[in-house]
Formats: structure tokens, C-alpha cells, sequence
């Protein structure tokens, strides 16, 4: 899951994505909440990026201080921001951990995990916190969750007692992924043929691709060393992910249908994770630890330009972009 991505340093595997869509597309109040009942029932980045203009920057932050800003206790509440860092606005206000935020096709939803009741579960709200519906009620950890275009969540559970990848559809879920290893991390392709996810059952981080019923699992990479993150970019062709291979984590990206064409985006002494791409496909934000504690960046996929986003001493973390569909 996203937000443990600081674990990976310390070598720990622990980490941190229909009818609804018509009530989505409708934009108003009303609509939101139909939205989020019929996604918990039925269907619904997050993290697979959808098509679209460059809406606002969703996160998970630990953050007590700044403008506008009320979180004492110092856990982590989802807060969003302007693409370019200004804006801010938190999200959600509890005493627990709320993390990995993941915008839905149309921006209009956000999903995203919380231990407000006592274990980690996946909710929805609306994408100025206001309303909030939970969605899964289990006694082990769901997290890390993403939503298709037509409407269906996955998400890693601990369920079966190790990591696995869960698809809920029309309100009935299933195992995509059914074995010994960890499965982290699912990204839904744009057009919710597939799902990406990372893979311990080699020994070390890999991604993997499945169509989205389990079948033609394919794997992208092949090295001695974790690769993690995938994150879909919004026109499908290719896959960002954070890589461990030059003996320090930084984001690459790669062709979504086997894995060849790799390059790297990012290259410093401290550790970048959990990329996500811009719904025009310019750019991709992710958490680095350049400047001694994790804050949210954006690279340009194209030229490599990168800038910061977020300047709190507190931890800053899971970047997920809102997509404005016209």
C-alpha cells in the first residue's frame, strides 16, 4: 500500500487503486451520494489514471500545521491541493488513518482506506470530503484501493491471511489473485480490461498484468530487485512504476504489453515511490524523500523536468490526480 512506501528503506514488504457512473456523470450533491451508495453496493486512481484535463492533486498527509489545516493528533488525513501545490484543503478529520486516495473516471469520487473503525477498510466520499460511505467491513486490513471505468474497486486484502488482490463487482467480491506470496498495489488499465499490481511470488517486487477476471497473467519485469507502484497512464500504452535497480528506488516507465522500453524518470540519493500520472499524460506526481522527510513532486514524463509540490516537515504521501472530463 502507498502510504508504508518509507518501509521499503528498512527492507520490510508491509505497504501501502454501470449504474454508478450515470449517477457520477450527473455532477451534483444528489447525484455523489447515489454514487457512492450504488458504489458500495454494486460498482464503481486510485490509481490508474483516467483521460482527462489536470484536475486537482489528492494525498495523504501527516501534516499539522499551514493554512486551513486541523489535524493535532498528527495521523494522516487526506488532503487536496492544485496541481502547481497551492489550494490546500483537508479532506477528512478523525483521530485515525485515513490514506491512498484514488479519484474515480470522472473525478467526482474519491475511494480510499481508513482505520476510523478500528481496521483498515475502504470508503468513497465526495471529492470535498463532505459525504463519506464505507464500503467493505472485514476483521484484517483492506487497503491500497483503485476503481475501474466501469465502476468495479480492487484493492489488497489480508483476508485469505496473506496479501491478495480483491475485485468487488456488483457488490460481490472475489479473489483476483489466489497464492503463498504478497500481491500489493492493484492499477486498473483506463479501460478496466486489466489490472496491474506488484508480486512477491518470485521472491523480490515484480509487476504483473491480469485481465481483469484472472486469466492472461503476464509478467513486465524481471529483476533481483523490487519493482513496485504501477500506475497506468491514461491513454493504456504505458506503465510508471518505482523501481529499485540502480540501488536506490526512483520512477520509470515502461510499456504497458511487455515491459520493454524502460525509462528512467527520476535519479537521486534518496528514494522516489508511488508514481501517478497526470490524466493529460504530461506528467506524473509521486513522494520523494530528497529533502530529509517525504513530500508530493511531479516530473515531466518527457522531458524529466521535475518540481515540488508540497513543503510541510510532515510526512506527505500517495499522490492521486482528479481528472476533469469534459
Amino acid at each position: 500500500m502507498r502510504t508504508q512506501a518509507t518501509t521499503q528503506e528498512d527492507g520490510t514488504d508491509g505497504r501501502a487503486r454501470s449504474a454508478a457512473l450515470v449517477a457520477l456523470a450527473l455532477g451534483m450533491a444528489l447525484a455523489t451520494l447515489v454514487a457512492l451508495m450504488a458504489l458500495a453496493g454494486t460498482a464503481r486512481e486510485a490509481q490508474a489514471a483516467f483521460p482527462g484535463n489536470n484536475g486537482k492533486i489528492a494525498f495523504a498527509s501527516k501534516r499539522t500545521t499551514g493554512e486551513g489545516v486541523d489535524n493535532p493528533t498528527g495521523d494522516s488525513e487526506i488532503f487536496k491541493m492544485n496541481p502547481d501545490g497551492t489550494g490546500l484543503k483537508q479532506l477528512t478529520f478523525n483521530t485515525a488513518s485515513d490514506t491512498n486516495p484514488s479519484f474515480s473516471a470522472d473525478g467526482s469520487v474519491v475511494v480510499f482506506a481508513s482505520n476510523r473503525d478500528g481496521n483498515s477498510e475502504i470508503y468513497l466520499m465526495s471529492p470535498d470530503g463532505v459525504t463519506q460511505l464505507r464500503v467493505t467491513d472485514n476483521t484484517v486490513p483492506d487497503d491500497s484501493p483503485v476503481v475501474s471505468l466501469e465502476g468495479d474497486i480492487a484493492y489488497q486484502s489480508l483476508r485469505d491471511g496473506n496479501q491478495e488482490i480483491i475485485v468487488r463487482e456488483a457488490g460481490v467480491e472475489r479473489n483476483l489473485t489466489n497464492n503463498s506470496a504478497e500481491d500489493y498495489s492493484p492499477a486498473f488499465s483506463p479501460d478496466g480490461s486489466k489490472i496491474a499490481f506488484e508480486s512477491y511470488r518470485d521472491g523480490d517486487g515484480e509487476i504483473y498484468v491480469t485481465d481483469v477476471d484472472g486469466t492472461n497473467l503476464k509478467k513486465l519485469t524481471k529483476n533481483a530487485v523490487p519493482d513496485l507502484y504501477p500506475d497506468w497512464s491514461p491513454d493504456g500504452q504505458r506503465i510508471a512504476f518505482t523501481s529499485y535497480r540502480s540501488s536506490n528506488y526512483d520512477i520509470s516507465v515502461m510499456n504497458a504489453s511487455d515491459g520493454t522500453g524502460r525509462t528512467r524518470l527520476t535519479r537521486n540519493a534518496t528514494s522516489d515511490f508511488a508514481p501517478a500520472w497526470s490524466p493529460n499524460g504530461k506528467k506524473i506526481a509521486f513522494t520523494s524523500r530528497r529533502n530529509g522527510n517525504y513530500d508530493i513532486y511531479a516530473v515531466n514524463a518527457g522531458t524529466k523536468v521535475q518540481k515540488r509540490l508540497t513543503t510541510n516537515p510532515a510526512l506527505d504521501d500517495a499522490p492521486s490526480w482528479q481528472p476533469i472530463v469534459n
